[in-house]
């Protein structure tokens, strides 16, 4: 089934989006740092199978995008009402919203403060805020992990570092942590990176949220919707133990772990991917 580009204004903000297929189910894939929309290139046709019009933007700061110049343009407020104004200039009866790294992270806050009606939530390598709080409290082991956070609060270095020699950093490390990714999108990624303020852009997101990104309130209800995470066990930035007692905040839980697959699982083993998301949405009658 092919993909189709077009641009789309929700909420003060031209997206560039990536869509594919057609019906009453719309699937919401957001993608995470520093990706953009062609990150789900493999699973946009998948989920137009099952039934889907599935639909990925570039998030704000991103790709064609609207790129603000504020850095609180990307807190997490501004992020969750993005969603709700894709869903409802998308339309639809029914809602599944699909997040990856950043993405996931969006997805779990809407999720969270009911800024949408969500029909299923699926979750690629992101944990619920309140069980990154609990792991990030216990020890050592994700705070190392985590440097970065605390790198990208300081002023312009990140930027100089991500974009000197036209991004070939960005590309190197993609190439390093994720050698099944193609060239071709990865050559995406570096091309967006050097684009006049886009590095500033995809940082603030880590500068705007880092109170947010520092955990959980543990004060969160108990999350109504169907959940699926799909957990690349390879992530050198989260640690497996963060896949550990997210059920306890879910009413209605499904963890798939994929042994073999790093941090960009998606990119790393598509149709596995795309297997499990199918074989969930059947279970919950949602394909």
């Amino acid at each position: 089934m092919s993909i189709r580009s077009r641009r789309l204004q929700a909420n003060g903000i031209d997206f560039v989006i990536d869509e594919a297929g057609e019906g009453d189910t719309t699937a919401l894939l957001l993608h995470g740092f520093p990706e953009a929309r062609q990150s789900w290139h493999r699973q946009l046709p998948a989920l137009a199978a099952l039934g889907w019009h599935a639909v990925a933007p570039d998030l704000r700061g991103y790709g064609g995008t609207t790129r603000p110049r504020a850095k609180a343009a990307y807190h997490l407020d501004h992020l969750t009402d993005d969603v709700a104004a894709l869903f409802t200039a998308l339309g639809g009866k029914r809602r599944i919203l699909i997040g990856h790294d950043w993405g996931g992270v969006i997805a779990w806050q809407t999720a969270l403060c009911g800024k949408v009606a969500l029909d299923g939530l699926i979750i690629l390598n992101a944990p619920h805020p309140d069980v990154f709080a609990r792991v990030l409290a216990d020890g050592w082991r994700q705070k190392r992990k985590s440097w970065y956070v605390a790198f990208f609060q300081l002023p312009w270095l990140p930027e100089w570092l991500m974009t000197r020699n036209d991004g070939a950093a960005l590309a190197q490390m993609f190439r390093k942590h994720s050698p099944t990714i193609p060239d071709a999108q990865i050559e995406i990624y570096r091309r967006n990176a050097i684009q006049p303020g886009a590095a500033t852009a995809m940082i603030n997101y880590y500068r705007a949220n880092l109170s947010a990104l520092g955990g959980g309130s543990g004060t969160h209800p108990k999350l109504a919707v169907p959940t699926l995470m799909i957990w690349g066990e390879k992530d050198l930035a989260l640690d497996i133990a963060l896949t550990e007692g997210n059920e306890a905040h879910v009413a209605d839980f499904t963890l798939r772990r994929l042994p073999g697959a790093s941090h960009w699982v998606q990119q790393d083993a598509p149709d596995q991917v795309n297997d499990l998301i199918a074989e969930w949405a059947r279970g919950k009658a949602l394909a």
